[in-house]
Parts: C-alpha cells; structure tokens; sequence
C-alpha cells in the first residue's frame, strides 16, 4: 500500500464514526499534491445534497482527531466538501448509484477518433462499462481506456 492510499484508509476509518453519526454518506477521500502544497480532502454526501454547515461540522470533529492520530508527518490543508454536480465517478458504488444517469467519458486515446463521449451509463464490471450514447448506439469502453468518468452536467 502506497503512503497516500495509507492516509486515505486511515483518514476513512476515523471519519466514518462521525459521518454515521450525522446520517451523511462518505463519498471519497483523497491525498493530493497540487501547487507544492499537499491537501487531504474527504467528500461526503447524503440525501438532498451536503450544505456547508455539513462541512463545517465534520471538519470540525476530525481537526482535533487528525492532530491526535498525527499519522501524516507532512504538512497538510484539510478539506471537507461535497463531491459536487459533476462529480468523478471513482469506485463501483458510485457507477452502481448512477446506472440510468447520464455521465460524461475522457478516454486516454481515441476510441472511433474521439476522446469524450456523454450518455447513459447502462452496466459495468471489473473490466468494462457500457454507455448508451446520444444516438441510441451502445458503446462498451474497457475500464483502463477511461481517464475519467462523472455525472454530466445539465447546463
């Protein structure tokens, strides 16, 4: 296990308890590097959407369980938000939550000379996913073709 999905399992088992404790639903937890500064960012959700006193909340629980725990010996922003309209589609439970919704696809090289796709998602497995595009054609992608996959964006 890397040193960044270390601090992500960690920082997942102690928020979880304080996440149930509000009936919110943890998202994703990620430890990121950007602009030389490391960030350590936890996404919760729950029915309805997440509000900002959500945030603040949480992240006011786990401030003091994080300087407890010390486990990141590097400095770190800490982070609690939603996980947005757009949200990246990271793990099965999220492509589970979204079958019948539309998402957009970024693939790493062009599939029928295109690189981005949008439509529904219909069914997926460990090595591959199924979307019905705009024009009622199905078109598979395998998992490792994908760069990224999120709700898409009615706007």
């Amino acid at each position: 296990m890397s040193k960044r999905q270390d601090y992500e399992t960690q920082t997942e088992q102690l928020v979880t308890p304080i996440l149930e404790k509000y009936g919110f639903e943890l998202y994703d937890v990620e430890y990121v590097k950007e602009g030389g500064n490391n960030y350590l960012r936890v996404y919760i959700d729950k029915p309805g959407g997440i509000a900002v006193n959500d945030c603040e909340t949480v992240a006011r629980e786990m401030n003091p369980i994080l300087d407890e725990k010390d486990f990141i010996p590097d400095s770190y922003v800490f982070e609690v938000s939603s996980p947005g309209l757009g949200r990246a589609l990271k793990k099965d439970k999220h492509l589970l939550k979204s079958i019948g919704e539309e998402v957009e696809i970024r693939t790493f090289r062009p599939i029928n000379h295109e690189k981005q796709f949008e439509g529904i998602l219909k069914s997926f497995d460990d090595k591959e996913l199924t979307v019905a595009l705009n024009d009622e054609q199905e078109l598979t992608f395998a998992r490792t073709d994908i760069a990224l996959i999120r709700l898409a964006l009615d706007i």
